[in-house]
């Protein structure tokens, strides 16, 4: 018996009834996205009403992590449940020439579900390449369907992108080396550049479409959907554009959570909201170097591009009525933890490789304890020299080297930008992160205490490192300006000839 009825098996009927039908699953991934952004994680002016609901009725997370502090690395982590140094998405993130990309042989959780008579699709930014004839492509991942950027909405000529109506240009750094950022649908390109201010409008028919043909079809599905929004620069739509109080940052948000709830409102129209986990995060922590449009990490020290909490850890809801109730868990969960949970819940088969992420299915159904011992933090550009950067077992993280990243300038903490150079820890900074989850006071490291615990975590280490076999660099592959996607191949002169 599928879906529902293998809870039985794990002692929580009591929480649910059988079902014929295989749950369904949506998981919304937001873009540099802090912990201290969401109205329900205490920011005060952001709006934010359709996550809020998720969290009041669903279980809210207080200490889940990504696995890297910028893009293309933490979505490889979560479609594939491993971290991105064994499947070579590393150092830093993939372009629009990018040669490599998410290795074929990798499994990510479509490829999982699939199997099992899954519809699946991705709407949003991937992230994870494009490649020679787009042999990257979600398409070719286990996505039936795809409709989308493949790449970073930033990673285009900037004079191009209008993001606010009417007709207010962002401002950043502008590469008119670039083509203009394309639309795709599956392989095709469907529209360059895009239209920024109609894009949420697709991406909620897109959704609205598959879930409601998945329905009809009585075949589960699995939607994916990693938005653009809060990555700088912001754009917002008609519906968003000057309703939120937080400027810019906040509409861009407002926005998102607008599409959330067009998302939810399918769900409940055709009737499948009571079979669906519903399960939101981030890839990585806030750009703070953008300052009042670069997003908030909350109580949490430093963002973007640094291992310091504000890095890593993430907002993270996970709602599905009747099956989980309502409350906070303060366990130790990551976005590794996604794959695994979907398939014991689907009754899937994992892939037959070294997998980092744990079941949390007691988590989320029981809210019982983890099985995550440790959460592993690697830096923007990881080196079997090196190793990790820090970890925390349990309460206690330790650090063994720390660095700034431009993306988390500006602050006033002088341990966040660029200027914080690579340092190295001997004994290692260790911070309890129940008492100072700011990562403000590194505890005396001469008590028998602390001592007892550094043995442990050092044991930790090792055991992983031990086990870590760094996959080949798809990033250091290099780019190759052919590979841009253009709609028009043959046009000249690229790349601003490639619109259509």
């Amino acid at each position: 018996v599928s879906g529902l009825c293998c809870f039985a098996f794990f002692g929580i009927l009591l929480l649910c009834t059988c079902s014929a039908s295989p749950p369904n699953f949506v998981l919304l991934f937001a873009d540099d996205l802090g912990f201290g952004d969401l109205g329900c994680y205490g920011h005060p002016s952001s709006l934010t009403p359709n996550l809020d609901r998720l969290a009041a009725e669903g279980l809210r997370f207080t200490d889940f992590y990504s696995t890297c502090p910028v893009c293309s690395p933490s979505r490889a982590s979560l479609l594939t449940g491993r971290y991105q140094t064994r499947s070579g998405i590393y150092p830093g993130v993939l372009y629009p020439g990018s040669i490599g990309g998410l290795p074929l042989n990798e499994t990510t959780i479509a490829e999982v579900l699939r199997p099992l008579g899954y519809a699946t699709a991705v709407i949003g930014k991937w992230h994870l390449g494009l490649g020679h004839n787009g042999m990257f492509l979600p398409t070719k991942q286990g996505f039936d369907h795809f409709l989308g950027i493949p790449y970073s909405h930033d990673m285009g000529p900037c004079k191009n992108l209008t993001c606010f109506p009417p007709d207010i240009k962002c401002y950043g750094l502008c590469d008119i080396s670039n083509v203009v950022v394309p639309l795709m649908e599956n392989e095709v390109i469907k529209q360059q550049p895009v239209n920024f201010l109609d894009l949420e409008r697709s991406y909620s028919d897109f959704a609205a479409n598959f879930i409601t043909t998945s329905v009809e079809k009585k075949q589960p599905f699995f939607l994916y959907y990693p938005s653009h929004h809060t990555h700088y620069p912001q754009y917002a739509g008609i519906g968003a554009a000057g309703q939120s109080l937080r400027g810019p940052f906040g509409d861009s948000l407002l926005e998102f959570d607008n599409t959330v709830g067009h998302l939810m409102a399918t769900l409940e129209r055709t009737g499948v909201i009571n079979n669906t986990l519903v399960f939101f995060t981030s890839d990585n922590g806030p750009e703070l170097m953008r300052m009042s449009r670069g997003g908030n990490a909350g109580p949490l020290k430093c963002g973007k591009g640094t291992t310091y909490e504000g890095g890593m850890r993430e907002p993270a809801i996970a709602y599905w009525p009747g099956i989980i109730k309502p409350g906070v868990t303060h366990e130790m969960a990551s976005t590794l933890d996604i794959l695994p949970t979907l398939a014991r819940l689907a009754g899937a088969e994992l892939p037959q490789v070294m997998l980092d992420g744990v079941d949390m299915t007691d988590i989320l159904v029981k809210q019982g304890k983890s099985k995550r011992e440790a959460m592993i933090f690697y830096p923007v550009d990881p080196s079997e020299k090196y190793g990790l950067f820090a970890v925390r077992l349990g309460k206690y993280k330790a650090h063994f080297y720390t660095q700034g990243a431009f993306h988390s300038s500006t602050t006033p903490d002088k341990d966040c930008p660029e200027t914080a150079v690579f340092k190295a820890h001997d004994p290692p900074l260790i911070f309890d992160l129940e008492a100072d989850p700011c990562e403000h006071y590194a505890l005396p490291v001469d008590t028998p205490d602390i001592q007892s615990v550094l043995q442990q975590v050092k044991t930790v280490k090792e055991q992983f490192e031990s086990s870590m076999v760094f996959g080949e660099s798809q990033v250091a592959k290099g780019t190759d300006p052919n590979l841009e996607p253009c709609c028009n191949p043959e046009c000249s002169p690229k790349p601003s000839c490639c619109q259509c």
